[in-house]
């Protein structure tokens, strides 16, 4: 009989979800003008008691310090373990108990995960299929961006670059005008109101 303890060790490591769930994440060393450190939006797409893979607008330096709040896990710091070519891999800095707790939130996750892809109805918002998508700002350059949430009217993005509010560009190849920011990202309101049948083709 495997005791209680090795039992547990070995639940954990077989603990494994994908989702996509809303995530906020920091490194260590990436400041703002301020000093202070620069907050990103990106979306937490495979979890583990040890490792979290996140899709974001900004890749990680390897061992760079990660601090991330993901939504239901709550805080958790550690290391980039692997750069992805949108997004990363990071540790993940844990007690045996703390890890523990960690592993039961995963596997209701795993239960419940994409819970917060709501109803589709037009209007309402939703999140992508593939969230990655380009920006296209006033002055004709490009940038890799997240789309963390749209509807036939708007989106929420998160990129390196924040336009100011009433900046006019393009996501994909939908126009649009930067109306307000939020921490990690900013919110598109769409020049002309999207088909909810083409609105992911369009941002591709």
């Amino acid at each position: 009989m495997i005791p209680d303890d090795i039992a547990i060790v070995e639940r954990q490591r077989n603990v494994r979800v994908i989702v996509s769930i809303p995530a906020r994440f920091s490194f260590a060393d990436v400041r703002n003008a301020r000093g202070e450190r620069r907050v990103y939006a990106g979306r937490a797409v495979n979890l583990s008691p040890h490792a979290i893979a996140l899709a974001s607008p900004v890749g990680g330096r390897m061992g760079g310090r990660v601090i991330a709040h993901i939504d239901h896990l709550g805080k958790l710091e550690g290391l980039v373990t692997r750069e992805l070519d949108r997004g990363f891999i990071m540790s993940v800095k844990a007690g045996h108990e703390e890890r523990s707790r960690l592993a039961a939130k995963i596997e209701w996750l795993g239960q419940h995960k994409n819970f917060d892809v709501h109803d589709q109805r037009v209007d309402c918002r939703f999140v992508p299929a593939n969230p990655h998508s380009r920006m296209i700002l006033p002055d004709g350059s490009t940038e890799n961006c997240l789309v963390l949430d749209l509807s036939t009217t708007g989106a929420a993005i998160s990129a390196d670059t924040i336009p100011e509010p009433g900046t006019i560009l393009a996501i994909g190849t939908i126009a649009g005008r930067v109306v307000r920011h939020f921490e990690g990202g900013f919110a598109v309101q769409f020049i002309k109101r999207q088909s909810r049948d083409t609105i992911e083709f369009e941002l591709l």
